[in-house]
This record gives structure tokens, sequence and C-alpha cells, in this order.
């Protein structure tokens, strides 16, 4: 099939319209819930803009919300690392207070 044989979408650009990567829009809002609501969504929105950012280069079509797709895989890794520290400092706040407990038990 010849350039010539698709529609002009811009100058020196002869090809199929962009698309639409199906997901796009769910993992930024996945990512944009996980930040502002419930921290448990964001590996969610972290693991499917991988695999959509993956399909995206795998297919050599243009897609035209990429940028959604990465700002809301970077929302989810952000919410993630958020609830990891957030978890952590529990961790140590319940070690450290069974600790003391132990300590003015055996006293």
């Amino acid at each position: 099939m010849s350039p010539m044989s698709y529609p002009n979408y811009g100058p020196g650009y002869y090809g199929p319209p962009p698309q639409t990567h199906p997901n796009g829009t769910t993992i930024m809002v996945l990512g944009i819930l996980s930040l502002v609501v419930c921290g448990i969504l964001g590996p969610f929105a972290w693991s499917m803009g991988n695999k959509a950012l993956k399909e995206i280069d795998a297919s050599g079509y243009v897609y035209e919300n990429r940028g959604m797709v990465q700002a809301g895989r970077i929302c989810g890794i952000i919410s993630t690392c958020i609830m990891g520290a957030i978890i952590g400092i529990y961790v140590i706040i319940f070690g450290f207070a069974m600790v003391m407990g132990a300590i003015s038990a055996a006293a």
C-alpha cells in the first residue's frame, strides 16, 4: 500500500490516525484515586501502567494517550512508595512498643 493511499494528517505524515489505548483512562483514574482516596490502588495503577506501556511500545502504532498512561503509572508508583513508608513506620512503632512493653513487664 503506498503512502498516498492514506489521508494526510499533517505535513509529512501519512498513515492511520493516532489511537487511544483502551486502559489509559482507567490507569489515570486509579493513579489519582490512589493518591487522594485509597493508597491500595497504587500497585494496580503501577502494574497496569507498565503493561500498557509495553503494549504501546510493542504495537508500533501512535497512541495519543501515552502521557496519560505514564502519569497514572507515576501516581501509582508514588502512592505505593508512600504506602510502603507508612507501613514501615507502623512496623517500627509496633516493634518499639513491644520492646518497651517487654522491658516494663520484666521490671
